[in-house]
């Protein structure tokens, strides 16, 4: 069972949370007396705390599973920063009426851009899944995850920034193919607010340009 967090801000503070995420913030998970947050620690625990879990999801051999942790750690150190930080800065500040800052969105693209080729040129250079595997692990799902936020830029961004990635993008669908039905069943909420998003840009951008000529 999930709960879906449908948060008004942008940055999601929920008090009821407390209890769970003493950070306020999500995902957090709530199994028997375990209270866990911090999305990386809860894909390991639900990887190995379930039996029938097929263990190339997270490896058992000790090399494999470091390569696993070396993905997830670059991850949080700078797709994170680029993916996470050009969605909110250009999507969501806007949208909740807080000001925007041109110099950061162009840092996060650069950092984006880079992290995408780093997963063309270097995670996916031996093989279809991250670190030259031949089936997905939980870096995979936290990547592609991240990643599939771009969905939400306009159409014409999305396809700017990802159409060079031939290799990241067909991860991606290698992903959703491996993990049929449940990656579009994910995602759901993502694509419902993509259209939202976009027509609400749209709109925002016109009144920003009719401000502009006053």
């Amino acid at each position: 069972m999930y709960v879906l967090i449908d948060s008004p801000h942008p940055l999601v503070l929920f008090s009821s949370s407390a209890t769970i995420n003493p950070m306020r913030q999500i995902p957090a998970i709530v199994d028997g007396k375990l209270k866990l947050f911090e999305s990386h620690a809860i894909l390991i625990y639900l990887a190995c705390a379930f039996p029938g879990v097929a263990s190339h999801w997270y490896p058992v051999d000790p090399a494999e599973r470091a390569k696993v942790h070396s993905i997830l750690d670059w991850h949080h150190s700078y797709l994170r920063h680029g993916a996470g930080g050009l969605v909110f800065y250009s999507i969501l500040t806007p949208l909740h009426g807080m000001r925007s800052h041109p110099q950061i969105i162009t840092q996060a693209e650069e950092i984006l851009l880079r992290s995408l080729s780093k997963i063309e040129n270097v995670w996916l250079k031996d093989g279809s899944f991250l670190g030259g595997s031949s089936q997905p692990s939980i870096a995979d799902l936290s990547l592609a995850c991240e990643v599939m936020q771009l969905q939400l830029l306009s159409e014409k961004d999305c396809h700017r920034i990802l159409s060079p990635y031939k290799k990241v993008k067909k991860w991606i669908e290698d992903i959703r193919s491996a993990t049929a039905p449940y990656f579009d069943e994910v995602h759901e909420h993502l694509f419902e607010s993509q259209k939202g998003f976009r027509e609400k840009m749209v709109t925002h951008s016109g009144k920003n340009n009719v401000r502009s000529k006053m």
